[in-house]
């Protein structure tokens, strides 16, 4: 791949925004599109973005605005999407150009809940995208640390190898460390599935179980995300490596994981709908839990999942989170 590819980030989030400044690292030009018209015109007369690491100033010369998506599209040789999953349907609903011979990489930490596909899925069964043409971009890393550029790590995900070491190589900087790999759906089914966990640590920690139990939970959660990847793809794969392990433990354990926070109110008494409204961000392992537990619903020999389940129960069943996790702990080990 040439040096010279456009690069395009799409959403305007913390890990978009953050993605931005990685990229903003190495190239000359960045493209970034926006759905919202007051966050185009803050950043370009305040430097920054107003609602997400703020922090963060940009030099405006580096940074192709727009709030056309088409445009974007258009322009860029590899599209980077950030948008949450909860909205990116909508999204993509107005897209018009051909981006068929684009790089298309999914930075969204979900799978499509009108669809329950992954998002490289969708864009190849509905978009004619090549899997060769399609990557993803793993942690474990959290934006706030990429704005505060403490050491950080990527995995980059992709069937072309070329293509996947290009897209580390506009990432990687003194602060952010990247590797390549070339299992794209067990990647991406991780980063799904981590935020579910997190949640589930979170609803812990707001009943009140102590860090004991939270190893055990961590433990178990990282054998059952095995268990569900290798029915969902099979294929050789070290769920030790950082792209699942640690994305899973940075995502569980850290103060700056939203799924934790929205599964700590959780489990200190908030409803559903009253911690989505105190949250300012998406709590992506919500919609997540869904979407996992149909996926797991549909297969004639269900994998043992006993933490989605568990998730599931009291998010979308409304059950007693004590209740719940009373019953969890006997099935873990």
């Amino acid at each position: 791949m040439s040096q010279q590819l456009k690069y395009a980030v799409f959403g305007s989030g913390s890990w978009a925004t953050a993605i931005v400044k990685m990229l903003c690292e190495n190239l000359d030009e960045v493209g970034w599109y926006m759905r919202s018209v007051y966050t185009k015109e803050h950043l370009l007369k305040e430097q920054h973005n107003p609602s997400y690491l703020s922090s963060v100033e940009f030099h405006l010369e580096q940074l192709k605005l727009s709030n056309d998506i088409n445009e974007m599209a258009n322009y860029a040789d590899v599209l980077i999407f950030v948008v949450p999953s909860a909205f990116i349907h909508s999204e993509l609903q107005k897209l018009t150009v051909d981006i068929t011979n684009k790089t298309v990489v999914s930075a969204v930490k979900g799978i499509l809940p009108e669809t329950g596909k992954l998002l490289g899925e969708h864009f190849h069964d509905n978009y004619n995208i090549p899997f060769d043409n399609i990557g993803v971009i793993a942690g474990p890393c959290h934006a706030e640390e990429v704005a505060l550029e403490r050491l950080s790590y990527l995995t980059i995900s992709c069937a072309d190898q070329q293509k996947a070491q290009h897209i580390a190589d506009a990432l990687s900087s003194d602060y952010i460390k990247t590797k390549i790999s070339d299992d794209i759906i067990g990647t991406e089914y991780a980063v799904m599935l981590k935020n579910i966990y997190a949640i589930a640590a979170g609803i812990a920690h707001g009943l009140g179980y102590g860090d004991n139990f939270q190893s055990v939970l961590m433990s178990n959660a990282i054998r059952e995300m095995k268990r569900f990847i290798k029915k969902m793809h099979k294929m050789k794969r070290n769920i030790n490596n950082s792209a699942y392990l640690g994305d899973l433990l940075v995502t569980g354990y850290s103060t700056f994981s939203r799924n934790r926070m929205f599964g700590n109110m959780i489990g200190k008494g908030y409803t559903v709908k009253s911690a989505q409204m105190e949250m300012s961000m998406v709590a992506e392992g919500y919609y997540a839990t869904k979407s996992a537990h149909l996926l797991n619903s549909k297969n004639k020999k269900k994998t043992r999942l006993p933490i989605v389940n568990a998730v599931y129960d009291v998010l979308y069943e409304g059950k007693d989170a004590k209740k719940v996790f009373k019953k969890l702990t006997d099935k873990l080990d």
